[in-house]
């Protein structure tokens, strides 16, 4: 990893990496209670991160749920379906966006200096929570509506009917019923910004270390053992969240209405909330359009005009000290997500199968098994690093593995869940008696499933795949940790790279180029999913 090369924020920092006394001002002590050098600021300052990541995400997600709730209009489905955009677009290219959108130099301070302001919000506190509530906002939004779309609309009327006013008839009816899924909702998007690494390292760096900042900082000096026990307290946390959540989700959203609630046009009279909807556009314009636009505008602009030189310099040079070239970066990425799918896919319908039957020993396996799902990306390097990497001595002999084969395990952890969330609530469907009859004429279990559940699941299956390869070819925090050279370097591990510069520097136009490719591939990840009706249950 060469300094010239890394974001100046980080570099400013290097020399305190290994000093407890440089970490951030919220950090106030250490606590020696069974593991070292914990630090009890830390933890506290990366929860004060999430509540206000948290704050962000409800705040302009339920405006969006109401608005898709209550209004028919023209477009709703498709922008129902971009509320699946967290799980398809890497962290760090919404790093980059951001940048390029409120940067330094960014296209609103252009904008805003034709009037003659000039805001700074550049790497603070304010941006990353931005950044977060841009990635967690359509969580809130997509639970919530789904939620709504199972209120019994004769519940609502017969509250109506016995002179309950609108507000009153929310309150006691409607409310009650979207309670356990918004909680739920809140509490996942709270474990996400917990695990929040790739926009608080780009965007904040030590100056707003997080515990997931730090672990990389301790790995990165090759402090392994502070590093793997912070890993286990944050997992622990994350774990315990988690359960908590899914409790709050087998609560809520699981009936299905006999008489759904009428959405009204959304063209009409003037109302308070068709005014609320215009808000809502504006705001989803600037948090959501702004950095995608504003990053694809940077990748095809130079000295001030339009060009393709940025796209040049990623064909001619090289990336960093590292030697490698930002093909080897592109093909690295579509590589090891093949490589993923292929273990994931399995892995998934796997988990899946195992996990249907009714019983509380399967549900505690499920739950058990997705448990990737609450420990982030780098617990999860780290564990590679120091099992498959660094290897391990099985009778006599020492096996470990290269770092590409442990990256795509990597990647494969992080997919195989989304292929059970797909595949799962297809296999749930499945009749018992076509199953039995094929049992009856003679097929054992594996030829039942191949030839009766396989294909009644293959939409979920594919779904699932292009989920895992999306998340794979975005996935940073792992990846990080494993990739030890050029040669395993992947896209966003190249636009970490070339965020040299916070007031965003020379550097940032091939970012943003780099950028715009890992968009390009993701959308068209995105584009598979929708088609084939992926979806994230619960």
């Amino acid at each position: 990893m060469g300094d010239a090369h890394r974001p100046v924020l980080l570099r400013r920092t290097r020399g305190r990496l290994a000093n407890p006394a440089g970490a951030p001002d919220a950090i106030v002590g250490w606590v020696r209670a069974g593991f070292p050098a914990v630090r009890t600021g830390l933890f506290g300052f990366t929860a004060y991160l999430a509540v206000l990541g948290t704050g962000g995400a409800v705040l302009v997600g339920l405006p969006g749920a109401y608005v898709l709730a209550r209004y028919e209009f023209r477009g709703r489905e498709t922008i129902r379906s971009l509320t699946v955009v967290p799980f398809v677009l890497p962290a760090i290219m919404v790093a980059v966006g951001f940048t390029a959108m409120f940067g330094t130099h960014g296209a609103l301070n252009d904008l805003l200096g034709v009037v003659g302001l000039h805001l700074t919000v550049a790497f603070d506190l304010p941006l990353v929570v931005a950044a977060l509530t841009f990635y967690n906002a359509p969580l809130v939004t997509r639970f919530v509506v789904a939620a709504a779309d199972t209120v019994d609309a004769r519940a609502v009327e017969t509250a109506r009917t016995l002179g309950a006013p609108r507000w009153r008839a929310f309150l006691d009816v409607v409310a009650p019923q979207l309670l356990p899924t918004f909680l739920a909702a809140v509490l996942l998007v709270f474990v996400f910004d917990f695990m929040a690494f790739p926009i608080v390292l780009a965007l904040g760096g030590l100056q707003l270390a997080t515990v997931e900042v730090w672990i990389y900082s301790l790995v990165s000096n090759l402090d392994l053992t502070e590093a793997a026990s912070l890993a286990v307290l944050e997992a622990a946390i994350t774990l315990t969240l988690t359960y908590v959540y899914l409790r709050y989700e087998r609560g809520g959203g699981a009936g299905t209405a006999s008489a759904t609630v009428e959405r009204v046009p959304l063209v009409g009279p003037p109302s308070a909330g068709r005014l609320l909807a215009a808000a809502y556009a504006l705001v989803a314009l600037v948090l959501y359009v702004g950095p995608l636009a504003s990053m694809i505008a940077e990748s095809l602009t130079r000295a001030g005009s339009l060009s393709t030189a940025n796209y040049a310099f990623l064909l001619a040079q090289q990336l960093g000290s590292g030697g490698t070239r930002p093909t080897v970066a592109v093909s690295n990425s579509l590589v090891f997500a093949v490589g993923a799918v292929a273990i994931a896919v399995p892995m998934g319908v796997s988990v899946a199968v195992v996990t249907s039957d009714k019983g509380r020993l399967r549900r505690l396996a499920g739950a058990l098994l997705m448990a990737p799902l609450a420990v982030s990306g780098v617990v999860t390097g780290i564990g590679l690093l120091q099992g498959l990497v660094f290897g391990v001595d099985v009778l006599g002999y020492h096996l470990s593995v290269t770092g590409p084969v442990a990256i795509v395990a990597a990647h494969a952890v992080a997919g195989y869940p989304f292929v059970v969330r797909n595949v799962a609530p297809l296999l749930a469907r499945v009749e018992g008696d076509l199953v039995a009859a094929a049992r009856t004429l003679g097929a054992g279990p594996a030829r039942a499933f191949r030839d009766v559940t396989l294909p009644l699941v293959a939409p979920g299956v594919v779904a699932g795949a292009a989920f895992a390869f999306a998340v794979s070819v975005g996935e940073f925090n792992a990846t990080i940790v494993l990739a030890r050279d050029g040669a395993t370097y992947t896209m966003p591990i190249a636009l970490e790279r070339y965020l040299s510069n916070p007031s965003i520097g020379p550097y940032l136009g091939p970012a943003a180029a780099m950028g715009t490719v890992l968009l390009v591939v993701t959308a068209a990840s995105f584009v598979v999913v929708e088609r084939l009706g992926g979806r994230w249950e619960g």
